[in-house]
């Protein structure tokens, strides 16, 4: 999808001009975020917390993981929330964008469900494996499934650039059918295991906890907040940050988003060794 940085400026006027006033007003937050948890994360955990402290919250949802990051960078938000290292630092990079990481978030891991097995033990010859199609995610697959023994990648494989060309064997001799990410939670109803993002699986009414294996998530795919480079030591961006490392927060983590990866300032905390 080709957006020109001038067809966003038109498309985002409105947020730009209902953002003008915040730029004045250091008090005056707006955060973009992608529709679904991780926007429920800001409404339920941050935005109350950082209110208390005399915070004016906006939250733009957005549908796409284009424009946040455009719209980062060009002043109409002051944080986003949906991305992680990875694709920030690709995206940042190729588009020039001074834009970077101001802390890591709970994050819903990509995992295997099915409607036709109770367990990963059922797999054979044949079987259908739905994944995504994009290069992130389905390198992320192809890991887990390396992880299981359903196949087995090359040596010295990139974790983070795997694609099937990476396959060495098949050992399972399982069919793959890569398929939008979106698409993957409705492709339970053909195939005997699908892969399905965190995101998607709640939006479409599974439970994290329902999944028969969940991927132990990389630290190169734990989400993030972003803020623009020039703003990381601003005060609202040290207590955006602090809201987020808070036990507050931990605790409506604990309450709202059971199945999540917590982040290792939050297991400090659950252990007790963490500072609120």
């Amino acid at each position: 999808m080709s957006i020109t940085r001038r067809t966003l400026v038109v498309a985002l006027a409105g947020i730009t001009l209902a953002a003008s006033a915040a730029a004045k007003d250091p008090k005056e937050l707006v955060i973009g975020t992608s529709a679904g948890p991780y926007a429920d994360q800001i409404k339920l955990g941050i935005k109350p917390i950082l209110e208390k402290q005399g915070y004016k919250i906006k939250v733009v949802e957005f549908n796409d993981y284009i424009q946040p990051n455009f719209a980062l960078a060009e002043g109409s938000l002051d944080a986003n929330v949906f991305q992680h290292i990875v694709y920030l630092t690709k995206f940042a990079t190729e588009n020039k964008l001074a834009i970077t990481s101001l802390v890591t978030i709970p994050t819903a891991p990509i995992a295997i469900y099915s409607k036709k097995h109770k367990s990963l033990a059922e797999v054979k010859a044949g079987t259908t494996v739905a994944l995504p199609n994009d290069p992130t995610n389905q390198a992320r697959a192809l890991v887990l499934l390396n992880q299981l023994g359903w196949i087995k990648l090359r040596e010295k494989f990139d974790p983070i650039r795997a694609s099937e060309k990476d396959i060495a064997v098949n050992i399972k001799q399982i069919k793959l059918i890569p398929l939008e990410a979106a698409q993957l939670p409705r492709s339970l109803q053909d195939t005997d295991y699908s892969f399905v993002n965190g995101n998607y699986a709640l939006a479409s009414g599974l439970k994290l906890t329902e999944a028969l294996i969940t991927e132990k998530i990389s630290s190169n795919y734990v989400n993030l907040v972003a803020v623009r480079t020039a703003d990381k030591d601003k005060q609202f961006a040290k207590d955006l940050a602090a809201a987020y490392r808070s036990r507050e927060f931990l605790d409506v983590t604990n309450k709202h988003f059971a199945g999540y990866a917590k982040t290792d300032y939050q297991l400090a905390l659950q252990a007790g060794q963490g500072k609120q």
